[in-house]
């Protein structure tokens, strides 16, 4: 970026030298690679008029000028075919020097003296790029008013320096003058003047010119737009259009010329439209179709993709929106009346469309970084207020505002005590508080930390770090003594639940099972698959899959483990078993998903549907986990009538069961297979680390077995609850030993058998009091579950 000091002033008073503003920036952040001095090598330029011009007696391209400089007249001949009588030009004199170092001395020209040359800007070291096209191939002519004899220099601001700067692309703020100007008013503690923005002498209604405008808000996040009527289109005045080029930028009219001034000095991009070249009284901002083609304003037919956004007027596109305007509705020398736009579009999209037609402008690369959308309106009031005061336009009262965008402030609190940590400088509050005020960050003291309200046009600034990285820089890295690191030494070990997962693998790798590692990413055929019902909605898709069996994130473990086992089968493996412990993944409100931890068990071959259930006991008991119910469960991938699941304090622990005939048959799989699936994260939580010993016992057991008949629905774990209620602390274990239907129970009952064992910890027990809690235990069980005790 080119910043002209001349034009830095207009918002910033400073009185020192150029190189210690470049060294401040550059020590706050804003990198200087070079410093310009557009009239370095240039002397003895001044200001004249052509009084008179005579053809040269014997060349006939050539014309005889005499040129007053203020305190003499010159005698000087030129080939310019631009030059009249009464033109200011600028003019070297005898023993001047111009652009690339030619000296200017008095001579003939076929025979005729001439005693200097007239300049054209080229001359003067302006780069072809920025001339303006009518001064391109001729003497630069001043306008009415500028000083005669004065410097030329000065009349053009070449005798002001301009700052090269690199910007960062997190810093789109600073690619406007503006935007300096806080940087510099930061640096060295100085105040940022802002233009007050006053529209006066407005006439008509916006109404009365145009109707609508229709955008894109996924891609289009603000339209804001204002009408100028009756436009004087010519030249712009000497000041701007020496400011554009100094900016880098080609003069091309006064209304063209003043939406890229305040380009430059707000750092948002506007585009002009000839209001009656349009089709309708309307605008629409819509995404291209593949294919589609439009011309722009450089003339070149451009053949557009789906990814390019494009302003149109509801028939015909007029522009490739944030890049460049299309050719039909330029302003001309015809413009009367103009359409302006403030817009605010999406930086990727800008960005794609720029890299693929290598297309790119001083309004791409702004777009593409992200801007402000609260910018849109107040750089077009700002055209409207300068065409206005210029006298070249009249404003049109009112507007059209439409988008999609949160004009709120953020806020972000930062620590004292972490920034004094941080950056290793012992700031006070008040000095933190007036450091980030400098940078136009309002900020409120609450007793040791700050509230800092963050500009709009700073989206660099998100989280308490960056505050403190504003601070860091502003105050100066270079003042930051280094200091040697800090730390203190901790133990390293494990989280808690790499511990019991540890425990939990070595326990299952005795028990015969191997440990199983699955991808996370799945088919979505794989629950359909597993006859598992699984909504919809709680399934989350990857965006980019490497392929139709890997494009979703799994919500359990079973058809991974089932597909496992089935796979094992294939390749003649005779008896298999296995375990995993992985996430599962859950979609959520926020951006990223929520995960949750399962453990999944399966075997073919191994043992039943009851070594599942010990294996399942014994992992729990081995981490403490021993209040548990057993209740039957039905679940879509388990066979009815052989499932269940675990209940810890009331709550599912998780599912066990053979696996549903259907599922086996669609994997493949001819044998039994028997899974489980628990929650991980809960068995985590309820882990007992410190395991308490108590003595061997000392005293015999007394042991009584009971078989009931009962209906087939009632599940083992209601007799238990009734053993333990009446057992309490002598009920030393109960255990089923035996189910039994068929020949000579009745149908739809069966016959369960259990022990009971009874210890007492400080004597031996008597036989009565044992038959007393058995006597009740009996009652209970034919009263409450309308059992049969069976002889």
């Amino acid at each position: 970026m080119l910043l002209p000091i001349k034009w830095l002033k207009d918002y910033v008073d400073f009185d020192f030298d150029v190189k210690k503003l470049a060294d401040g920036l550059s020590n706050s952040g804003s990198h200087v690679e070079s410093i310009i001095i557009p009239s370095e090598g240039l002397d003895k330029i001044v200001v004249g008029r052509v009084e008179k011009i005579e053809n040269h007696p014997d060349a006939d391209k050539l014309v005889i000028c005499s040129v007053n400089v203020g305190d003499e007249v010159l005698q000087i001949v030129t080939g310019a075919k631009n030059v009249f009588e009464g033109a200011i030009v600028p003019v070297a004199l005898h023993g001047s020097t111009v652009a690339g170092g030619t000296k200017i001395k008095k001579g003939k020209l076929r025979g005729v003296e001439s005693n200097g040359m007239l300049c054209s800007l080229e001359e003067l070291g302006y780069e072809t790029s920025v001339i303006p096209k009518e001064a391109r191939d001729g003497i630069f002519i001043f306008p009415e008013g500028t000083e005669i004899g004065g410097s030329a220099m000065e009349a053009l601001f070449m005798d002001n320096e301009i700052l090269e700067l690199e910007i960062t692309p997190n810093r789109p703020d600073c690619l406007s003058i503006m935007g300096m100007a806080v940087e510099t008013a930061a640096s060295f503690d100085l105040k940022a003047r802002h233009k007050e923005i006053k529209i006066e002498n407005q006439v008509d209604d916006f109404s009365d010119y145009f109707d609508d405008i229709e955008i894109d808000t996924e891609n289009c996040t603000r339209y804001y737009s204002k009408i100028l009527k009756n436009i004087k289109i010519g030249p712009s005045p000497l000041w701007l259009q020496a400011y554009l080029m100094q900016a880098g930028v080609r003069p091309i009219s006064n209304i063209v010329d003043l939406t890229n001034f305040v380009m430059l000095e707000y750092g948002q991009p506007l585009h002009a439209f000839d209001l009656d070249s349009l089709h309708s009284k309307k605008i629409v901002v819509r995404m291209a179709k593949d294919g589609e083609k439009t011309v722009t304003l450089d003339g070149e037919t451009r053949k557009l993709a789906s990814d390019d956004i494009l302003i149109t007027d509801g028939q015909e596109i007029i522009g490739l929106a944030g890049i460049m305007g299309g050719l039909d509705s330029e302003i001309t020398d015809k413009t009367v009346n103009v359409l302006l736009e403030g817009a605010n579009f999406n930086k990727e999209n800008i960005r794609k469309t720029s890299r693929r037609l290598n297309l790119r402008s001083e309004a791409s690369s702004r777009f593409e970084k992200g801007l402000d959308p609260n910018l849109a309106k107040t750089a077009v009031d700002r055209v409207c207020q300068l065409a206005s005061e210029m006298g070249i336009a009249e404003v049109v009262d009112g507007s059209k505002d439409v988008g999609n965008f949160s004009q709120e402030e953020k806020e972000i609190k930062l620590r004292h005590q972490k920034l004094v940590d941080l950056i290793g400088v012992d700031f006070t509050i008040e000095e933190v508080a007036n450091i980030l005020n400098r940078l136009e960050i309002e900020t409120e003291i609450k007793g040791d930390c700050l509230l800092a309200k963050i500009p709009s046009v700073r989206l660099d600034l998100d989280i308490e770090e960056d505050l403190i990285e504003e601070v860091a820089r502003v105050y100066g890295y270079d003042k930051i003594e280094p200091k040697k690191l800090m730390g203190t030494l901790t133990v390293g070990r494990k989280p808690r639940f790499r511990n019991v997962e540890d425990r939990i693998k070595n326990l299952l790798t005795g028990l015969g099972y191997s440990e199983f590692m699955t991808y996370s990413f799945v088919s979505p055929s794989s629950y359909e698959k597993a006859n598992y019902q699984e909504d919809e909605k709680n399934i989350i898709r990857i965006l980019n899959p490497l392929g139709e069996d890997y494009s979703v994130m799994r919500t359990t473990l079973v058809p991974s483990m089932i597909d496992a086992l089935a796979k094992n089968y294939v390749r003649g493996n005779e008896n298999v078993g296995g375990f995993e412990i992985g996430n599962t993944f859950f979609p959520t409100e926020d951006e990223l998903p929520s995960e949750k931890l399962k453990l999944t068990m399966g075997f073919y071959e191994l043992g039943d549907f009851y070594y599942l259930k010990e294996s399942i006991e014994k992992i729990l008991w081995f981490l403490g986990i021993n209040k548990l119910e057993v209740r039957r469960k039905e679940t879509s991938f388990l066979h009815p009538g052989r499932s269940a699941e675990f209940l810890l304090n009331g709550e599912s622990l998780g599912v066990f069961g053979e696996v549903h005939p259907k599922v086996l048959e669609n994997y493949g799989l001819k044998k039994k297979a028997y899974v489980a699936e628990l929650d991980f994260d809960k068995i985590v939580e309820n882990t007992i680390d410190n395991y308490t010993y108590k003595d061997l016992p000392k005293y015999p057991t007394m042991k009584r077995d009971f078989a009931f008949i009962m209906d087939r629905d009632v599940d083992s774990v209601d007799l238990e609850k009734i053993a333990k209620k009446y057992g309490k602390d002598l009920l030393e274990s109960f255990k089923v030993f035996d189910i039994y239907e068929g020949e000579n129970i009745e149908d739809g009952k069966k016959s369960v058998a259990f022990s009971l064992v009874f210890r007492a910890a400080d004597r031996t027990l008597e036989e009565s009091e044992v038959t007393e809690i058995c006597e009740k235990v009996v009652a209970e069980i034919e009263s409450e579950i309308k059992a049969k005790l069976r002889s």
